[in-house]
């Protein structure tokens, strides 16, 4: 090496370019992807306008603080999120409970994150739930997302066809950008039809509201712990995975652990669940991000920054998706669930002597069976476990 080129890697900035653009894309394709996931699950606990800025002030919040602080601690790219499929499960899981019940429900999931990941016992309870009926749980959590996207075309078969259009093209030639540009597609058809609601923009800073919690048996078994299962098998492992696969040797336990106590800590702001990252980690950790491996953890950095920008302006995200018609709200849900769906089911249904058990279970979670106050997630996987437990003992 030359001593230009030393004195170049010598005082290059901590910072580039592409990690601003790798931080902003994730954070884009994360809010584009599901938040209009979020605020059907805020409603189903009856929030408030102001309320649900709150939930987007401690998401936006939180998911930063912890980008920032993990990704500068351990020098690693470390992407965190809320869980979307867990954002899912909410819908229904709570209707018919208020607020503050919902409140307990998340600090009580945080509650089980944090002990997860300071007690070491991450791996062994994985290793307790079978793969593929938490995927087979998953998946039924899911699928009426997809079926109502499908559903919201009826209403609206120009609007939603054209985003379908965009996702499957956009699916071959960018397949990064699919969900933002299926958005894009929708909001430009939507305000050509006069759908669009843009007056009703609120650029006030948000303000966190304190929700007090409340605690009930029914609530913990038939809600935080499926949201607690589909946290760590729909997020964490892998988020885990993506890390792995990048050739980051991170110990898992310390960013379970921080990310649960960040939900203890916001929890009662709205702040439902704090994970990993996969999807959107991996183009923080990409050759884009930054050709050196040891730098792109900046990129994870400027993430943190956009999630704060967008959890100060939590109203702002609110009222932007308030002004969308309901067919599109539905679409880009659906569309955007359509992989982890198809990847839930793959998972499920891979190995033979297991499919009945994924079967039961995915059918009896789609189902919406609610029996003694606890839900479907919660019997599904039970009596998945049920069967399995008896067509794979050894007589």
């Amino acid at each position: 090496m030359n001593a230009s080129s030393t004195t170049a890697s010598r005082f290059r900035l901590p910072f580039a370019l592409s990690h601003l653009a790798a931080g902003f894309v994730a954070v884009l394709v994360g809010y584009t992807s599901s938040v209009a996931i979020i605020f059907q699950a805020a409603q189903a606990a009856g929030a408030t306008a102001q309320e649900l800025a709150s939930w987007m002030w401690a998401l936006g919040i939180g998911m930063g603080v912890t980008c920032i602080g993990l990704s500068l601690y351990f020098r690693t790219p470390i992407l965190t999120a809320w869980s979307t499929p867990g954002a899912a499960l909410l819908v229904t899981a709570l209707d018919g409970l208020n607020m503050s019940q919902a409140i307990g429900v998340f600090l009580l999931t945080s509650l089980l994150l944090t002990l997860a990941g300071a007690t070491g016992t991450f791996q062994r309870l994985m290793a307790w739930v079978p793969r593929h009926l938490a995927g087979a749980m998953l998946a039924g959590i899911l699928v009426r997302f997809g079926m109502d996207a499908f559903g919201a075309m009826h209403a609206q078969p120009l609007l939603v066809g054209l985003m379908f259009l965009a996702w499957l093209l956009a699916g071959r030639v960018l397949p990064r950008y699919t969900i933002p540009l299926a958005l894009l597609v929708g909001v430009i058809c939507a305000g050509s039809m006069g759908l669009l609601h843009l007056d009703t923009l609120d650029w006030t800073p948000a303000q966190p509201v304190f929700m007090p919690p409340a605690f009930s048996w029914s609530a913990f078994f038939g809600v935080a712990i499926p949201l607690f299962i589909v946290s760590i098998t729909s997020q964490n492992v892998p988020g885990l995975a993506v890390l792995r696969a990048n050739g980051y040797a991170t110990p898992a336990s310390p960013l379970v652990g921080w990310t649960g106590f960040t939900g203890l800590v916001l929890g009662p702001f709205g702040g439902f669940s704090f994970n990993l990252a996969a999807i959107t980690a991996a183009i923080c950790m990409s050759r884009e991000a930054d050709p050196d491996p040891e730098r792109r953890y900046m990129a994870a950095v400027w993430a943190g920054v956009f999630y704060v920008l967008t959890g100060i302006f939590g109203a702002t995200v609110v009222s932007l998706f308030a002004a969308f018609p309901a067919a599109l709200v539905a679409a880009i849900a659906g569309l955007a669930l359509l992989g982890t769906i198809a990847g839930s089911l793959a998972g499920a249904l891979a190995e033979e002597r297991g499919r009945d058990a994924a079967v039961v279970t995915f059918l009896c979670t789609a189902s919406g069976l609610a029996l003694f106050g606890i839900g479907s997630a919660f019997w599904g996987l039970a009596l998945g476990m049920l069967v399995h437990a008896v067509r794979t003992h050894k007589a």
